[in-house]
């Protein structure tokens, strides 16, 4: 497979201002220097706890929100570098689809003009071909033409999340962010939305980022998966080999809460102690030392590097060393 997209230090930083002035004091880490890539057809799956900064990762990725720093490389071109025509005419090879189906809707269209909007935006279309086009869409999503004319209160949840997937799909883009785009439904509608967007992938070619804090929901649709905790990733690898054998006790503590079928089954429940630390005030080291069973004196020292451990994984922990620590302190610099 080709490389669709490709991460460089990518940060996101929220500066915290204070006094008469508005001077700055200091800054909310959002997203603080991920590495990544993503293969063209693939589905990487970006999990975490609430506040990790999973969601600021797929809006800075598309330029909904702008990256303090960094570099987006899709299809070999710098989208940081894009003006705003320029970034226009690109967002139809990236598309978004929200976690709240209801509140991305505008209550006021009908789903007609929600899914004609990014067609008459984009493209010349005669008022036949979007009605044509419109009819499409809402098939391939296993909704019926005379839905067009109503408005999204009139549908349920599982409704109004394949009128959100349509409308991604209105433009044959290449790559959608999927935000939590499950996490509203009920189990049951779940299970049909996710197959939906497998069926849509095959289909179309699509190459997606899925966010997401359902492991289980994660296992099913993901290729690989990206593990992160407090802005950064501490852990990327192919997603059978991250639930079989996790290597960061992060992500070994994350799997261990997964529920499973077998009630005879034993396995250790891993309960971090401590909470989450501010994004604000990230501690010295690895960020996750504070809480880490596992944790050595180096890890409140050196901040481990994120480089490969084994054949296809990567890991950002001191329990797998790929450099000396005097490496890993120049890595920093």
């Amino acid at each position: 497979m080709s490389t669709l997209l490709e991460i460089r230090n990518l940060k996101k930083h929220y500066p915290i201002k204070k006094g008469l002035f508005s001077k700055q004091v200091g800054a909310i880490k959002a997203v603080d220097g991920i590495n990544l890539t993503v293969q063209q057809g693939e589905t990487l799956a970006i999990v975490g706890e609430s506040g990790c900064g999973k969601s600021t990762t797929g809006r800075a990725i598309l330029r909904l929100i702008e990256p303090t720093d960094g570099e987006i490389l899709f299809n070999g071109t710098d989208i940081r570098k894009l003006n705003t025509e320029q970034l226009r005419k690109f967002r139809t090879d990236m598309q978004m689809v929200f976690q709240d189906p209801f509140a991305s809707l505008d209550p006021r269209w009908t789903v007609q003009q929600v899914l004609e909007e990014p067609l008459i935006t984009h493209e010349k279309w005669s008022k036949e071909q979007l009605k044509e086009r419109v009819e499409e869409l809402l098939e391939v999503v296993g909704l019926s033409p005379y839905h067009a004319h109503r408005y999204p209160h009139e549908f349920s949840g599982g409704q109004r999340q394949r009128i959100g997937i349509a409308r991604a799909l209105a433009l044959h883009p290449k790559f959608i962010v999927c935000d939590e785009p499950v996490s509203a439904l009920d189990v049951s509608i779940q299970a049909q939305v996710l197959n939906l967007m497998k069926d849509l992938q095959k289909q179309y070619d699509l190459t997606y980022m899925f966010i997401s804090h359902d492991l289980s929901v994660v296992k099913f649709i993901s290729d690989r998966v990206g593990v992160m905790y407090l802005g950064k990733l501490v852990e990327l690898a192919p997603t059978q080999e991250v639930f079989k054998e996790p290597l960061h006790p992060y992500t070994k503590a994350l799997m261990s809460a997964v529920p499973v079928a077998d009630p005879e089954a034993e396995r250790e429940r891993i309960v971090l102690k401590g909470d989450v630390p501010s994004p604000e005030n990230p501690p010295s080291g690895c960020a996750f030392h504070n809480r880490c069973p596992a944790a050595m004196d180096i890890c409140s020292k050196v901040q481990p590097i994120f480089a490969e451990a084994a054949p296809g994984r990567q890991v950002a922990c001191h329990l797998y060393p790929t450099s000396t620590p005097e490496e890993a302190i120049a890595g920093q610099a």
